[in-house]
């Protein structure tokens, strides 16, 4: 008689990923990554969608003065078209690529242990929160390095938002793509 023991590490076949999304899994992270590419780009990149942004008007956001770099921004046409995230793609035309991303209707759930359970339209919340401008340097270890603004808001007013439970420890973020 054979007798199955499974070790520690290994998860039962309930707990695999679904077929459809790990092989769908390069698209999920590429519409993922494409909302601060995108966000990079501006209302004057050749980018700008067709359809009126409903948030529009509360950009440029606030410059954030604790974000200071050593160095100039990135020509702007270079960081909201280059890429080297082999994930999105083998191509650098991924800017053109995200254009197909569908980023409304999108809401935000908070449940768990929080004190009431909410589901939060993304352009309300957006309006919700402070947002600011803030100056980062990205690097990859195949040497290219970029200086690019990022308009957003603190995770911490996020979480303050969200009104956890003295219990809570973690903040789990999720999302789901079907292509």
């Amino acid at each position: 008689m054979l007798v199955n023991v499974r070790r520690s590490w290994e998860l039962p076949e309930s707990s695999a990923t679904l077929e459809n999304i790990f092989v769908n899994r390069r698209q999920f992270t590429m519409a993922l990554a494409a909302g601060p590419i995108l966000a990079a780009a501006g209302p004057l990149s050749a980018l700008a969608a067709e359809d009126e942004d409903p948030t529009a008007d509360l950009y440029p956001a606030e410059r954030n003065l604790r974000y200071r770099l050593d160095r100039d921004l990135t020509d702007e046409h270079e960081a909201t078209n280059y890429n080297n995230f082999y994930e999105f793609g083998s191509h650098k035309n991924i800017a053109r690529a995200a254009q197909r991303l569908p980023i409304r209707p999108w809401t935000v759930t908070f449940d768990g242990l929080v004190e009431q359970e909410l589901v939060v339209d993304f352009d309300r919340l957006v309006r919700i929160m402070p947002l600011e401008e803030r100056l980062y340097r990205h690097r990859c270890v195949e040497a290219w390095s970029m200086a690019v603004p990022w308009n957003g808001f603190p995770m911490s007013k996020l979480v303050d938002y969200a009104k956890p439970l003295s219990l809570a420890k973690y903040v789990r973020m999720e999302t789901l793509a079907l292509y």
